[in-house]
């Protein structure tokens, strides 16, 4: 025998039942991106290196340690499969000059790559979904953004997300706070463990999110960045604040929180839980106004969040929120070979009138004993049984046998024209 082959470690196979989860989710997100004029837009999973290298950070841990990066064999390139699309999207909207006629609702659903110790929540491929508004500057956008986000989550009933709310300033004001946070941090050099001593001087704002406890008094002494924000910066999140107050939605400023990335500026917001361990961020982002010059491209203004549709799908497990499994609306039981092409004609035509049938199918040695179809016929979920017998045939007919529990106005088995299909057809379906 051949040796068994698996799939790569952190990166999962989806099959049914499961898959109808992730359906009826993107199903989900893609209504509500139609309801809020945000449009599809879908890039390549491998994207030239520098992309990220230039756009995340050259010291940030994706580029450093969680990048699939290789060179293309057949030409020399270096290439990577993305761990993120904000970048993405923008080399897009460059390349394809893309706000040439105004600003741009876009969203995006896909795999994304980083190598990373497997975990709940967490994986090697792993499938985000991600919404990014380009061409806007007012903070009236990252505002229907996160009320966008919050309509989900009322949307799936999802429970006890809390939103995190930061500003970052802009590049001027984060070099100042810099300085005052690589002297504070320098006053404490015997408190930092090795992470924090190699980015105290390439990336010190990802210090403050350290995981680590025994840096977590020091850190929350760190000067903060919001007391070194201009008042353009100021006023700008301060509208933000305003226009979330106006609509509900409650939220905490948290000053140390900072993004992954090194194209964020001014606001910064993440959702959070704690039904999900150490993965408990479901959703974060924020604006991005220097992204588009850093790949190329001319000045715009942008902000987006992006969400692990994993993790989306855990808490919605963890809250009893998933849906029912999907069954057919009815089961064809065909008792003899013979009775094929009637069957297939007339299940063809339910499907036109959007009824699902799954038929029964036989083996090499014929379709197998009524009691054995009718026994798949009960596990399959399906509301009606749709018997194809030689009698009912005879007569033009077949039999709808109800398999579950009746509803008002249903009634035990009839015998249905098979050449009236679309007068009955339609009350087999479920909805």
């Amino acid at each position: 025998m051949a040796e068994k082959l698996s799939a790569v470690k952190g990166m999962n196979d989806i099959a049914p039942p499961v898959s109808a989860h992730w359906e009826w989710l993107e199903e989900t997100l893609r209504a509500l991106m139609r309801r809020y004029g945000y449009r599809n837009v879908r890039t390549p999973i491998v994207e030239p290196t520098a992309l990220f290298v230039r756009g995340l950070g050259e010291v940030t841990d994706i580029v450093e340690k969680e990048m699939y990066s290789f060179e293309d064999r057949l030409n020399g390139e270096q290439l990577t499969l993305r761990p993120e699309n904000t970048a993405g999207v923008v080399r897009a909207a460059v390349e394809h000059s893309m706000l040439y006629d105004g600003g741009k609702r876009l969203y995006y659903m896909g795999p994304m790559f980083r190598h990373e110790r497997p975990q709940r929540g967490r994986y090697r491929q792993f499938h985000q979904f991600g919404a990014e508004a380009l061409g806007f500057a007012g903070p009236d956008v990252d505002a229907e953004l996160i009320v966008l986000a919050c309509d989900l989550w009322a949307e799936l009933g999802l429970e006890g997300i809390e939103l995190e709310i930061n500003s970052l300033g802009q590049p001027a004001e984060r070099q100042a706070h810099r300085a005052a946070l690589i002297s504070y941090l320098e006053s404490h050099a015997d408190l930092l463990d090795e992470d924090a001593r190699r980015r105290l001087h390439s990336n010190p704002l990802r210090i403050l999110d350290t995981k680590n406890p025994a840096m977590q008094a020091m850190v929350n002494g760190a000067p903060h960045l919001m007391a070194f924000l201009g008042p353009e910066s100021l006023d700008h999140f301060n509208r933000l604040r305003a226009l979330l107050d106006a609509q509900g939605i409650a939220y905490r400023i948290n000053p140390r929180l900072v993004r992954g990335m090194d194209y964020y500026n001014l606001s910064v917001f993440e959702f959070v839980t704690t039904q999900l361990g150490s993965q408990g961020t479901v959703c974060a982002g924020g604006r991005y106004d220097g992204l588009f010059e850093q790949i190329g491209g001319k000045a715009a203004p942008a902000v987006g969040w992006a969400l692990g549709m994993e993790r989306i799908l855990e808490l919605l497990k963890e809250q009893g929120r998933l849906p029912e499994p999907v069954v057919p609306d009815a089961y064809a039981v065909v008792p003899d070979v013979a009775a094929l092409p009637v069957a297939m004609r007339l299940l063809r035509e339910l499907r036109h009138q959007g009824v699902s049938v799954t038929m029964h199918a036989g083996g090499a040695d014929g379709m197998g004993s009524m009691k054995s179809q009718f026994k798949k016929a009960d596990a399959s979920g399906a509301r009606h049984a749709l018997v194809f017998g030689a009698q009912e045939l005879e007569q033009g007919m077949v039999a709808v046998k109800p398999l579950r529990g009746t509803r008002d106005g249903d009634v035990g088995q009839q015998l249905q024209p098979l050449n009236n299909a679309s007068a009955w057809g339609v009350s087999l379906r479920g909805d």
